[in-house]
This record gives structure tokens, C-alpha cells and sequence, in this order.
């Protein structure tokens, strides 16, 4: 299914509404315009399996091109428009983008990152406005094209958020099948586990050029249902759109669910989220009691499920499972686990391993990276693939996560995994944000140190890292806690919440000289 088949029967339904503005397009003018796109982009030249690259912020149009792309087999990148202009320009050229399509509001950054491309045959185009040397967005949508018959389906292809070194470009493999036909797994798994359909409206509160909001909003489209898109994330303002647009289904970090909880309890309870069903969220290991204090609040309406950009596995749980598997990512619902040591060795049940997913065939390569590619791999099962993170699997399946491999600390000869010091540390009732890390030691190898943002109104202090120190002691293993607090104004973090912790380890490894 796609936008066209609900287009035929319900034209005038909203397929997209901007939270903010309330600008709306319908199903009979996402297919339009979709459609008008796709030939065009036919008529330009682009054939099946060719790249075209977004840099947007949260508009209807980046779900225009998203469709246009899925309708006529071509590669959708989606860039960050946080990053600098080479590194956007390192995306368009490393993606092989043939049409780079820009929001005039980034024209700035857009002129900028082709400037660093250089003379290529780079086609660029501009919406909500004119950026100088860009074609008009709108005219693509009035030319006289023949609509395409041919449809075959096409993919994203993202490129990492690149927290642990340079982004990666995820390239999956092309369904052999036309657009209007059953077998995106993405589809799938939102229509028969998380039960969408054409009644649900579906609150889109993060960056699109990430993985899920941009296959989730796809995914309610092929189902017939309305995506409400926040142009940007806000705790009190996603309640208010929940209460306005009636939503029945949102997908979160966990990060948004921190920064409702810190809203205080009159405003929290102002709005009307009665209307909820399921709360949706993944991207980020979620502190279990984040997640309790959400199910106090919500109730038992949230479901969370592991996976990653590259789409090789996932796991998923319920409220229910949840609570009596307290801290689980779930059981598998794509894709068998399997943990295995650093030897590719499976490990027994509860033992800590790397995280690996099993298809039939390998299902993404890392796009100009053959050895990155390999060492996703399993060394023996080539359809066995890691993301590099760790975990283990109870005696009842169900899949608990520790950490990334990049990021656990080796003290004394003792694994530590930052993950579980930060979720003891989020709630505090001082902190706002916290990171772990380890910071070289000369008898230790590595120790424990926490790295802390304050809320407003909390002043640094010798006795409050102290304080924050013995609050972990008093909730995990003593060798656990940090052995030293540092405060700082903000923590580097991705806008779905990631922390960027190369970024802060990599501070104290210059400062040690290491």
C-alpha cells in the first residue's frame, strides 16, 4: 500500500499535519504531488536504485520526497541539518546523490555543502523559498510529465548518526516489488504488532533525517492513517498537540520522556492525552525508572522495541512483559539473537556478550565501507549482523542490553557498563542530564567518572558531587560509582537523544594526553 491507494477511495483526508503551523496536506495531494515528483525525477534522468538527498527541517515536503523516491525506485538520504558543510557535503557526495533538494530556511548550509562538493553533474532544488542557483521546487510539481506506470519500491538509505566516529551510509537491499504491493518489513511490523491502521493519527515529535520518524511516518501513510509532525520537539507542546489532534499514537526517546517528567505536575496534568493507545519508543536505552514513572503517568499503553538504522533485527515488549521482565528490550520479532564473545563463540544463557540478529540473507551493507560491512558480520555466519551492542538473553528469551561495545570500562579487569550508572543518575532530583564515561587511571587502567548538567537553580559544588556520588553508591555495586562528578553547562546529545560520547571522552583523553 501507499498513498495512492487511499488517495482513490478518501482524497480529502489528512495525510499530513504540521503540529505547529496546522498546514495540511491531504491524501489526493500527497499522491499528486508525489507522483508529479517521481516523473520528474524520471524525466531528469534518475533511473531505479539512484540517490536523492533532503536537507530539511521538519516540513510536509520532506514527506513529499520521501514518496516520490518510495513510488520510483530510487534511494532516499535524508541529511542532518546540524551538521557542518562538509560533512554534508562528505553525505551528498559519498551517497552518490544525483538531486539534492534543500529547505530555503538551511540555504545558507545548502550553498555552502555544494560549494564543498565541487564540480559535479549535482542537481539542486529549493522549497519554502529560493536559495540563489537552485532550481524551483514547484516547478517540478507542474511540469508536463507522463505519470509513471513502472513503480517499483524504494528505500531509504541513511547515513548514522556517527556518535562513535564518521557516519555511515546504511544502503539496504531494493524489494523486488512495486510500490503498491505487501512486503516492506517496516509496514509490516507497524500494521501486525503495533496494530496501525487508517484510524490512527500518528504524533511525528522528532527530526525526520532519522531512521524511525522517517519510516514510521511512512509506514501510517501506507496505512492510510494521519502523521502529525512537530516541527520541533517540546515537552509541553506535544501534550498540547496530543490534546488537539486527538493523537492515538506517537513514537518518543527517551530523552522526551525525561524532559515531560521534569515539566512540573500542574502542567502535566492540563492536557487531555486520554485518547492515547500506544506510546512508542526505542532509540536510546530507556532508565527503568523513566520508564515506570511514564507508565504511572500514561499507564499501561507504552511498547518499546530494539533496532537500528541498519534494520537487521528487532526485538520488542510490552507494558506487561515489561513489567515482569523489568529493564528488557524484549524477545525477537525480527530476526533470531544471538550473543557471542569477542570470538563469535555463543554464549550461554546470562552471560554479556555482542548483540547479533540472524536473516536469511545479510540485509544492508555500509555504503563505500567493504571493511566496515565485515566487521558487522558475524566471522563465520555472513547473515549474522552487530551493531556493537551488548547484552544477554534470560532463560525466557527475552533480550536486556548493557551497553555499546565502544563504551564499556575496563577497571581494575572489571567490565563497567556506563548505561547502568546513568540510569540511576537520571532521576536525581538535582541532575538534568548526565554522561559516564572512563577517564584513564594509572593503577586501574580506567575509572568511573560522571559527567553532569544541572537543572536551573542547582549550583556546582564539592559536597553536591559528593552527594551524587554517594546517591549511586546507596543503589549499585560501590565499584560501580563514579569515582569523580564534573559539571558542566550541556551535554553533547543527537536531537533523538543520543549522547555523543566521543565527543566528551574525547575532552578528557587530550587533557590526559592520552
Amino acid at each position: 500500500m501507499y498513498p495512492g491507494t487511499h488517495a482513490a477511495v478518501n482524497p480529502d483526508k489528512p495525510a499530513i499535519i504540521m503540529a505547529g503551523s496546522g498546514h495540511t496536506v491531504t491524501y489526493g495531494e500527497l499522491e499528486q504531488r508525489s507522483a508529479a515528483l517521481a516523473a520528474a525525477l524520471r524525466d531528469n534522468g534518475l533511473a531505479k536504485g539512484d540517490v536523492i538527498a533532503v536537507l530539511s527541517e521538519n516540513t510536509a515536503e520532506v514527506l513529499e520526497l520521501y514518496w516520490a523516491a518510495i513510488r520510483s525506485g530510487l534511494y532516499i538520504t535524508a541529511v542532518n541539518r546540524h551538521l557542518a558543510p562538509g560533512e554534508v557535503a562528505y553525505i551528498i557526495s559519498d551517497s552518490g546523490a544525483k538531486v539534492l533538494f534543500a529547505s530555503a530556511r538551511l540555504g545558507e548550509l545548502a550553498t555552502k555543502a555544494v560549494a564543498e562538493v565541487g564540480e559535479t553533474d549535482l542537481a539542486t532544488f529549493a522549497f519554502g523559498g529560493q536559495i540563489d542557483g537552485f532550481g524551483r521546487y514547484d516547478d517540478l510539481l507542474v511540469a508536463d510529465v507522463n505519470p509513471l506506470v513502472d513503480q517499483p519500491r524504494g528505500s531509504e538509505m541513511l547515513y548514522s548518526s556517527g556518535t562513535t566516529g564518521r557516519p555511515k551510509g546504511i544502503k539496504p537491499t531494493l524489494l523486488p516489488i512495486q510500490v503498491d504491493q505487501p512486503g516492506d518489513p517496516i509496514t509490516g511490523l507497524v500494521q501486525h504488532v503495533f496494530k496501525v491502521t487508517d484510524a490512527d493519527v500518528y504524533l511525528s515529535p522528532a527530526p525526520m533525517y532519522h531512521a524511525a520518524p522517517l519510516k514510521w511516518c511512512g509506514a501510517v501513510h501506507a496505512l492510510g492513517g494521519t502523521v502529525v509532525v512537530m516541527e520541533k520537539f517540546d515537552a509541553e507542546k506535544a501534550l498540547a498537540a496530543i490534546e488537539k489532534y486527538r493523537i492515538t499514537i506517537t513514537q518518543m526517546v527517551p530523552t522526551m520522556f525525561v524532559r515531560m517528567l521534569q515539566l512540573p505536575a500542574r502542567t502535566r496534568d492540563a492536557y487531555d492525552i486520554s485518547s492515547m493507545r500506544v506510546a512508542v519508543h526505542a532509540a536510546a536505552p530507556c532508565p527503568p525508572e523513566v520508564k515506570q514513572s511514564m507508565i504511572d503517568w500514561w499507564g499501561p499503553i507504552l511498547v518499546e522495541y530494539y533496532s537500528a538504522t541498519e534494520q537487521h533485527g528487532t526485538t520488542i515488549i510490552t507494558t506487561q512483559e515489561w513489567l515482569t521482565k523489568r529493564g528488557s528490550v524484549g524477545k525477537s520479532a525480527l530476526g533470531p539473537v544471538h550473543i557471542c564473545d569477542d570470538g563469535g563463540n555463543e554464549l550461554a544463557t546470562g552471560e554479556v556478550g555482542q548483540v547479533y540478529f540472524e536473516r536469511e540473507t545479510r540485509p544492508f551493507t555500509y555504503h563505500n565501507d567493504p571493511e566496515k560491512t565485515r566487521d558487522a558480520q558475524h566471522p563465520e555466519h555472513e547473515n549474522w549482523t552487530t551493531v556493537g551492542d551488548l547484552g544477554y538473553v534470560d532463560e525466557d528469551g527475552y533480550l536486556f542490553l548493557t551497553d555499546r561495545k565502544a563504551f564499556m570500562i575496563i577497571s581494575g579487569g572489571v567490565n563497567i557498563y556506563p548505561q547502568e550508572i546513568e540510569n540511576v543518575l537520571t532521576l536525581h532530583p538535582k541532575v538534568f542530564d548526565v554522561a559516564v564515561i572512563g577517564v584513564p587511571d594509572a593503577e586501574m587502567g580506567q575509572q568511573v567518572k560522571a559527567v553532569v548538567a544541572l537543572r536551573d537553580g542547582e549550583v556546582p559544588s564539592d559536597d553536591l558531587a559528593a552527594e551524587i556520588i554517594e546517591y549511586t553508591r546507596e543503589r549499585i555495586a560501590h565499584f560501580k560509582a563514579p569515582r569523580s562528578v564534573d559539571f558542566v553547562d550541556e551535554l553533547p546529545r543527537t536531537a533523538t537523544g543520543k549522547l555523543i560520547k566521543r565527543d566528551i571522552e574525547k575532552n578528557y583523553l587530550v587533557e590526559s594526553g592520552a
